[in-house]
C-alpha cells in the first residue's frame, strides 16, 4: 500500500498539468497518482494515458463524462488506495522538498501505529502576474512536531483558513463520512474539507510551505468576475456546509469554533459576491441566504452572529456595504486570493 494517494482532478489541462503529475511524482515509490480526467476536450485524455503507461506502478488514469470538479476528487477518492488521500489542482503543484518531508512524517507516524485523521500543511499563493507569493501558516494556532487534538487549537485568524491546499485527510476517514461532493458545482472543496471536520480526533501540523497555489488564470474558477457569474453555486456550497453538520451539538468547544470561523468567512465571500455584482438579483439572494441561515439554522445563526465577522457582513446600510467591500478590497490586495 502506498502511503498517500493524490487525486489530480483535470479538465482541459493540457497546458499545465505535467507540473502537478511530475511534482507528485517526486516521490514515486510512496505516492499513488490518480489522474482523473472529467470529460476534457483537448489531449487531456493522451497525457494520462502516457502517464500511466510511463509509471504502471505509480499512476492511475480514469476517464470520466464531465461532472465537474466535485465528481473528479470524488473518483479520485473511490480511486484511492492509500493509508491518506490529498487533492491537487491539475494547474497547481507541490513543493518537491516538502512532499519528501511530509511522505517521510506520514511514513514514520504508520509506522509507530499512530492512527492520524488529519496532516495540515501551509500553502502559498503563487501570483505571477504580480511577481507575489504568500506563504498561509499556521505556526500561531497549532502546536508543531507531535500529534494533537481539537482542545489544543489556538485561535484562526481571518486569512487562516484550513483550506483544501492545507489538509491530507486518512482516506478512509473520508470514506467512512461518508463524504460525497455535489456533481457540477464549483467551489465544493470547501465542503470536502468543512464535512469531515467533526470526524477528525488526531492531527499533526508541518510547517512546510507544501501546496503552491496558482491564481491568475482569467477562466480560473476563483478568479472575482468568474466567481460573481457562478455565485449560484457558491451560495450552494454555503447551504450544504450548513446542513453537514449541527455544529452546536459538538463535544469540543475548539472544533466548534474552527467550524463557526469557517463557514462565517464562506458566507461572508458569498456576500461580498453579491454586494460587488451590483445587480438587484444577486443582492437580493444575500438576504435571502442570511434570511435561510436565521430562519433554517437559527443556532448556528446566532453562533456566526457572535463573531464581529459574522455581525459584520450582514449590514445593510450604504456605510455598511462601503465598509464590506473596503475591507474586502484592503484583503484581497495584502493576500491576492483572486
Amino acid at each position: 500500500m502506498k502511503i498517500l494517494s493524490v487525486g489530480i482532478p483535470c479538465y482541459n489541462s493540457m497546458a499545465y498539468m505535467d507540473k502537478a503529475i511530475e511534482s507528485a511524482l517526486t516521490c514515486a515509490d510512496d505516492v499513488e497518482v490518480i489522474i482523473v480526467n472529467d470529460g476534457s476536450k483537448d489531449e487531456t485524455d493522451r497525457i494520462g494515458e502516457e502517464y500511466a503507461e510511463k509509471y504502471p506502478d505509480s499512476v492511475k488514469y480514469v476517464a470520466q463524462e464531465n461532472g465537474g470538479h466535485g465528481e473528479a476528487v470524488n473518483t479520485g477518492l473511490r480511486n484511492a488506495t492509500g493509508l491518506y488521500y490529498k487533492v491537487l489542482d491539475s494547474d497547481d503543484w507541490f513543493d518537491t522538498d516538502s512532499l519528501k518531508k511530509v511522505v517521510a512524517k506520514l511514513k514514520e507516524l504508520a509506522a509507530s501505529g499512530t492512527e492520524l485523521d488529519m496532516m495540515i500543511v501551509n500553502y502559498v499563493y503563487e501570483k505571477p502576474s504580480e511577481n507575489k507569493t504568500v506563504p498561509i501558516k499556521f505556526t500561531n494556532v497549532l502546536p508543531q512536531h507531535r500529534i494533537f487534538g481539537w482542545d489544543e487549537v489556538g485561535s484562526f485568524q481571518p486569512q487562516q483558513n484550513i483550506l483544501m491546499h492545507s489538509v491530507i485527510y486518512r482516506t478512509q476517514m473520508l470514506k467512512d463520512c461518508g463524504l460525497v461532493l455535489p456533481k457540477h458545482t464549483f467551489y465544493v472543496d470547501n465542503l470536502f474539507v468543512y464535512q469531515p471536520l467533526p470526524f477528525v480526533k488526531t492531527m499533526y501540523y508541518m510547517n512546510v510551505d507544501f501546496y503552491r497555489y496558482f491564481i491568475g488564470r482569467t477562466d480560473q474558477s476563483v478568479n472575482e468576475k468568474v466567481m460573481i457569474s457562478r455565485i449560484d453555486q457558491q451560495l450552494r456550497v454555503n447551504k450544504l456546509m450548513a446542513e453537514s453538520c449541527d455544529v452546536t451539538q459538538l463535544s469540543s468547544r475548539k472544533l466548534k469554533n474552527y467550524m463557526v470561523h469557517y463557514i462565517t468567512m464562506i458566507s461572508a465571500v458569498s456576500t461580498v459576491l453579491a454586494l460587488k455584482s451590483g445587480t438587484p438579483e444577486n443582492i437580493q439572494k444575500k438576504y435571502d441566504l442570511w434570511k435561510y441561515m436565521k430562519n433554517e439554522k437559527p443556532t448556528l445563526y446566532k453562533e456566526i452572529k457572535k463573531t464581529a465577522i459574522g455581525r459584520f457582513v450582514e449590514m445593510d446600510s450604504t456605510v455598511g456595504r462601503k465598509i464590506i467591500l473596503m475591507v474586502y478590497s484592503v484583503s484581497q490586495k495584502i493576500f491576492g486570493f483572486n
